[in-house]
């Protein structure tokens, strides 16, 4: 055989080996992947730090306390919080930025983030509409102040969620929602938060293009998630 054929049959056995190596460790990174997935899926209660029915309660009794003054509102959520959850999960600091998500815009505040929760005060004093997103989360929308609706297909009724109830949007559902006027509400998500980022950030290149809102709300994000990493707070 001409040294040139020897060489190109060595080169073409190389190549094979290689991506051989490649999806070997391609297979063997997948398969330790989803047993870890799988592993802590099934233990995702042990993580929490915050209770629907308690945060429910909690924003009911500051309703109860404050009304429609939805600033004191938010305040008394945030005082007890601080008071009955270990401090360091908790964010006092009132960073408000915009969220544009499933064609819908507010603005948010982000008391906690992690990688198995988050609970955000969402809302706007305009009103919007959108996409609800397919989560990989519970998503628990207590009402604040105003009234949310949402619709699902097939239904010829909407879904009504006034003051001092919750919405709760289960893990892979989706809906359109809409909040008329203004509304405010403690948002809480338990279950796989990074995934959801995705749709949190969507509309930013496929519409507004709004790149230093982008920035705020990766760099609060982040901070957070990555504090409560460092305090073991999965």
């Amino acid at each position: 055989m001409p040294k040139a054929s020897r060489s190109q049959s060595n080169a073409a056995k190389s190549c094979r080996c290689l991506s051989l190596r490649c999806l070997s460790i391609l297979a063997i990174f997948l398969a330790l992947f989803s047993a870890l997935y799988s592993y802590l899926n099934a233990r995702l209660e042990q993580f929490y730090i915050f209770e629907p029915g308690q945060l429910h309660d909690l924003s009911q009794r500051a309703i109860a306390a404050h009304g429609n003054d939805t600033r004191s509102v938010v305040n008394y959520i945030v005082s007890e919080l601080d008071e009955k959850v270990p401090s360091q999960f908790v964010n006092k600091e009132e960073e408000w930025v915009f969220n544009n998500a499933g064609g819908a815009m507010g603005a948010m505040y982000i008391i906690h983030a992690s990688i198995t929760e988050y609970l955000i005060v969402f809302g706007t004093a305009i009103g919007t509409e959108g996409h609800t997103g397919r989560h990989t989360a519970d998503d628990y929308f207590n009402i604040l102040q105003g009234t949310q609706l949402a619709y699902v297909p097939g239904s010829y009724e909407p879904e009504v969620y006034p003051q001092g109830t919750v919405h709760h949007l289960r893990r892979g559902e989706v809906k359109q929602y809409k909040m008329e006027e203004s509304c405010f509400a403690l948002e809480y998500a338990r279950g796989w938060i990074p995934p959801m980022l995705f749709f949190g950030y969507a509309d930013t290149f496929s519409s507004t293009l709004d790149f230093p809102t982008l920035w705020a709300t990766s760099r609060i994000t982040g901070r957070e998630m990555i504090k409560n990493l460092l305090q073991m707070k999965l």
